[in-house]
């Protein structure tokens, strides 16, 4: 019934599309749906390279069936047992009794506390190699991108990468698998907010499974979500390499918060400055209209951040606070940073700013503007001055 999609010889795509889920882990926005991708294998042994959320996997096991055309499933591997790729494992394995489940040690635990699986396992070791007829699969244990267990499973003789969710993106893949196929517009943005969102935090991990890569030809690399990335292999490890060094462009995120307009005033004449003095990249957020994980992409696209509150009882205006913590929790590195406040009759803000610039350890740039109740002209030009500031800051960088 299904026509499968050739990545490589006798390689099959044999993924689904999520069109339905409204946010990935119940917390990221999924304006264009995400993809479960998964891969099949067929040479003397046939090889599934993870299943997927159990959500679509009865259109998955009949594509899985279909590609197999009555031939036994022999191996499973599990490159990351995340629930939205291991979720169809037991369904998998019922279908496929004699099938042997090829993962590391620290899998085969999670494989036991998910479904209850602890027969036919094949532990493998950072690497580790498996003959499956004409090719040799090698293996490279890569921990904490972005759960301790992750694997990478490499094709020697097609030289392809099949990386979990590494240089994944969120987006179905509505027609296209392969990025030559595709209009990749959005996912090069949406690359960059899943990394931000989902990896962000593990920048170090990153740079060690990269450089275990380092001398391997990669002319394929197939994600667990997203495309398959042929004519931009170069592209997607050089964009994680850059994120994973915390290497900002030139360019200024402005997110603020505000309840009258007053502090909203101020981040727009910050902005005036920048552009004044040749800063082209400046994103603008209100907090209170979008959502946290577009702020952080930008984040870690950009070099610059300026941040702005009103003080509310006391405190940071509470959508500013939460976002600084999912700063913190990211332990994003390497940013300039200036920051901004407004009060009607206590200020708090700018001091709470200035804690969480001490905490965060980024350069600060600029002297704070706080303002006490309606712009005036000292506080515009004031801001004005941030801005230039910043930008001469990233134009000397």
């Amino acid at each position: 019934m299904y026509k499968l999609k050739e990545i490589t010889d006798k390689v099959y795509y044999v993924g689904v599309n999520d069109r339905t889920k409204e946010r990935f882990e119940n917390l990221w926005p999924l304006p264009h749906g995400v993809s479960y991708n998964s891969y099949l294998i067929m040479d003397e042994k046939t090889v599934l390279i993870d299943t997927v959320d159990i959500c679509y996997s009865d259109i998955f096991l009949k594509k899985v069936a279909d590609a197999l055309g009555g031939r036994k499933l022999d191996y499973l591997v599990v490159d990351h047992m995340e629930p939205d790729h291991a979720g169809s494992i037991r369904l998998l394995k019922e279908e496929h009794p004699d099938l042997k489940i090829v993962g590391n040690k620290i899998a085969f635990g999670m494989l036991d506390g998910y479904h209850g699986i602890k027969d036919g396992l094949h532990e493998v070791k950072d690497g580790d190699t498996l003959s499956i007829g004409s090719r040799e699969l090698k293996f490279f244990m890569a921990p904490m991108v972005h759960w301790p267990e992750v694997m990478f499973t490499y094709d020697m003789k097609e030289k392809t990468l099949f990386s979990a969710d590494a240089f994944g993106t969120y987006g179905t893949l509505d027609g296209g698998i392969i990025d030559s196929e595709i209009n990749l517009q959005r996912f090069w943005g949406e690359m960059i907010r899943y990394y931000s969102n989902i990896i962000g935090k593990y920048g170090m991990p990153v740079q060690k499974v990269l450089g275990k890569l380092a001398g391997v030809e990669i002319k394929t690399i197939c994600s667990t979500h997203g495309p398959v990335w042929r004519e931009h292999v170069q592209q997607a490890v050089g964009l994680y390499d850059r994120l994973s060094r915390y290497e900002g462009e030139e360019g200024v995120t402005i997110i603020y918060g505000t309840m009258y307009g007053h502090t909203e005033q101020m981040a727009d004449a910050i902005a005036f400055g920048l552009a004044e003095n040749g800063i082209k990249n400046i994103a603008m957020h209100n907090v209170s209209n979008v959502h946290a994980s577009y702020i952080l992409r930008d984040v870690f696209k950009y070099k610059g951040l300026v941040v702005g509150s009103p003080t509310y009882s006391n405190q940071l205006f509470p959508p500013i606070d939460a976002l600084l913590h999912q700063m913190e929790l990211r332990e994003i590195k390497n940013r300039y940073v200036g920051y901004f406040g407004s009060f009607s009759w206590a200020g708090a803000a700018v001091k709470r700013l200035a804690a969480f610039q001490e905490k965060i350890g980024w350069e600060q740039v600029g002297s704070p503007v706080e303002q006490k109740q309606g712009m005036k002209e000292s506080i515009y030009e004031a801001c004005i001055a941030l801005g230039a500031e910043m930008a001469g800051k990233l134009k000397n960088n």
